[in-house]
């Protein structure tokens, strides 16, 4: 085990490959025998299931349900929102036969001609047209009125370019669709679902983000306006981590959903949408892991502790295993999940190799002489730090010593931004900046055009607009144009 943490390529050697290798190495996923897709193994799978229980709950504390629709998609639908279909044409899989047959030259089976769909399918990209078919026939009057849902489920965009988690053909999300009665409303949901990203990438990822508005070039097809929350990876690029789009009345009057209000007058109904996805994934491996592999902030690690015994014979093993199930038992009273690899297949170094390649916050190991001291050694997996601490009152220990590594490892994601955010007022001083990598703040006209020659020249985008920070007004660093306020610049995954 050791050997294969020594095969990790270093982040500074290769950061692309550092974070292929950490993905494959720490058993969180692999790329399968489907071209562009993965397989995402039980470790990495028991990540994203915190991540998903978080978020369920945060949705439900603000009041959504959860609901499921159909992976296909009538072809037709998408036609039915011009900009919507524009925006994911280029990504559809197309569904055109139902049926295989055997091959009569005895070469497996061939798709039967004769099953050839009257209308084909779209596997869904995301779900907006077949949701606002069927919100259609749930919506007839303001009674009716919110409809608050979420989908976890999965969707597939046709990505020739894929890396694991960051950019699959198919991937897991999940994807809240919200009809309401006006526009306030729905621009309310908007931004409160942003905030909820916002918090729970903060609180739970422990990676500092900063909240936006998309720019019109960048925004959701068919929305009128896409929040975001934008991370920095430790390459200096950024990576979009959450959206939450205001799509107007687009979708409703796309399929005709109208509403009678209080009035009894017809409206058509206000929406939103917004998402995440296992991209967060790649967030949380980019933000905070190191050269020796995972760095897992405890509030998402599928154990937060684990317990190494280190014996002798097998009388050595089961006292120390007598001492480490009282252990365990105050740890789980505290909420703490842990795990204690008593497997007498593999040797103490290489479980302390395996679980610091896993990123597992804290690793507790007793060995015969802590046991007759009462003792037990404690190491920490964000600063690489051990101590020798008395099992008197470790559960409390464990549980306040969790909490800092939580905040440890945010300040050092938040003081690592900090120290890559820059502002500039030249055009000549952004291109030298934006090739350290890093977010730059720097005035913009508001003009597509100057958007897209940046893009062209230095292949930096508008990250977001940001709502919160310096909104002093200026002058764009291309053109000398009036500006409202600095933009994020960035180059990004």
């Amino acid at each position: 085990m050791a050997k294969e943490i020594k095969e990790l390529t270093s982040r500074s050697e290769n950061y692309s490959q550092w974070y292929n290798d950490l993905v494959i190495k720490a058993d969180l996923a692999e790329n399968s025998a489907v071209r562009g897709c993965m397989v995402i193994k039980p470790y990495g799978y028991a990540i994203w299931e915190k991540i998903q229980r978080q978020l369920d709950d945060m949705f439900k504390e603000t009041g959504h349900v959860n609901a499921y629709f159909p992976l296909f998609i009538p072809k037709s639908f998408l036609s039915k929102e011009a900009d919507h279909v524009e925006g994911f044409a280029k990504e559809c899989a197309v569904v055109t036969h139902y049926r295989l047959k055997n091959d009569p030259d005895g070469k497996g089976v061939v798709v039967d001609p004769e099953a050839k769909l009257e209308e084909e399918l779209i596997v869904r990209p995301t779900s907006e047209t077949i949701i606002w078919n069927t919100y259609r026939n749930w919506i007839q009057s303001y009674r009716d009125l919110p409809i608050l849902v979420n989908q976890w489920a999965n969707v597939v965009r046709w990505e020739m370019r894929t890396r694991l988690f960051l950019r699959t053909a198919e991937f897991l999300w999940q994807e809240g669709h919200t009809a309401h009665a006006t526009k306030e409303e729905a621009i309310e949901e908007t931004i409160k679902m942003l905030h909820v990203y916002a918090d729970f990438a903060e609180q739970y990822m422990a990676v500092p983000v900063i909240k936006g508005i998309k720019t019109p070039s960048e925004r959701f097809a068919g929305a009128l306006d896409t929040y975001c929350i934008e991370a920095l990876m430790q390459d200096g690029k950024a990576l979009q981590a959450g959206t939450s789009h205001f799509l107007g009345q687009n979708f409703a009057k796309a399929f005709d959903v109208q509403f009678l209000d209080k009035e009894g007058k017809r409206e058509y109904v206000w929406s939103t949408s917004w998402g995440v996805s296992t991209r967060l994934m790649g967030a949380l491996i980019m933000s905070h892991s190191d050269d020796n592999g995972l760095v897992l902030p405890p509030k998402l690690a599928p154990y937060q502790v684990v317990i190494v015994p280190i014996y002798k014979n097998d009388e050595g093993l089961a006292a120390i295993s007598e001492k480490v199930e009282q252990i365990t038992k105050e740890l789980k009273a505290l909420g703490i999940s842990v795990k204690y690899d008593n497997a007498q297949n593999k040797k103490p170094g290489w479980k302390f190799a395996e679980y610091e390649l896993k990123g597992v916050p804290v690793r507790l190991a007793m060995g015969g002489r802590d046991l007759e001291n009462g003792t037990i050694e404690v190491a920490r997996r964000d600063t690489l730090t051990k101590e020798t601490v008395s099992v008197e009152g470790i559960a409390a220990y464990m549980k306040d010593l969790l909490e800092d590594i939580q905040k440890n490892i945010y300040q050092k994601a938040f003081d690592y931004r900090a120290q890559n955010t820059v502002s500039v007022d030249t055009y000549d001083e952004f291109k030298e900046k934006i090739e350290k990598g890093g977010f730059v703040l720097a005035h913009w006209d508001g003009t597509p055009e100057t958007e897209e020659l940046i893009k062209e020249e230095t292949k930096a985008t508008i990250r977001c607009i940001p709502l919160e920070g310096d909104t002093t007004p200026g002058v764009d660093m291309v053109t000398g144009k009036p500006s409202a306020q600095r933009v994020v610049f960035a180059r990004a995954y």
